[in-house]
């Protein structure tokens, strides 16, 4: 598996799908799931509020609207809009859209920094779950997979994951 981190949009990635950080309601009001809807579209959310509840760690996939990945793996970390969360559930959210990705065979994904916004979850423990979500995921998909964000600083952060996790710190 390939991991690679760049400054980017999450919605602008050209992967197969990308995963929404958002709530088990499925209502896609701020934060990056905001952000995915309001450039997507709301028939996003509509067909994630259609199959909720969702339970954190767990995940749905849904299409993706005008963005151009083909679909969304929706993994809640909060159970509600703007619950402050911890870094457990990154981790969950984490391994169940990995999961995801290999039962649908999605070869190529894409996260940004979840729950380091409306969850309040720091930066770096956050991206240190996912990184290691990653490192344990031992199936075929993703075959790639992208750490992204528009914030330099969680660019960073991913960046120094991954040196600790490869370095073993």
């Amino acid at each position: 598996m390939q991991v690679h981190v760049a400054t980017a949009d999450l919605v602008t990635v050209p992967v197969d799908a990308i995963v929404n950080p958002g709530n088990s309601m499925g209502i896609m009001g701020g934060g990056t799931s905001g952000h995915i809807r309001r450039i997507g579209g709301d028939v996003i959310q509509q067909d994630a509020m259609a199959r909720a509840p969702i339970a954190v760690g767990a995940a749905i996939i849904t299409g993706a609207g005008a963005l151009p990945c083909k679909f969304i793996i929706h993994a809640p970390i909060m159970d509600e809009p703007g619950q402050r969360i911890p870094a457990e559930n990154v981790r969950r959210a984490a391994r169940a859209a990995l999961i995801a990705a290999d039962v649908k065979q999605f070869k190529v994904i894409a996260f940004s920094g979840m729950g380091t916004d409306q969850g309040d979850v720091p930066m770096e423990e956050a991206a240190r779950a996912i990184v290691e979500e990653i490192r344990a995921h031992k199936r075929a998909c993703p075959e790639t997979i992208y750490l992204v964000d528009t914030d330099a600083e969680m660019v960073d952060t991913f960046e120094d994951a991954l040196r600790n996790a490869v370095q073993n710190l």
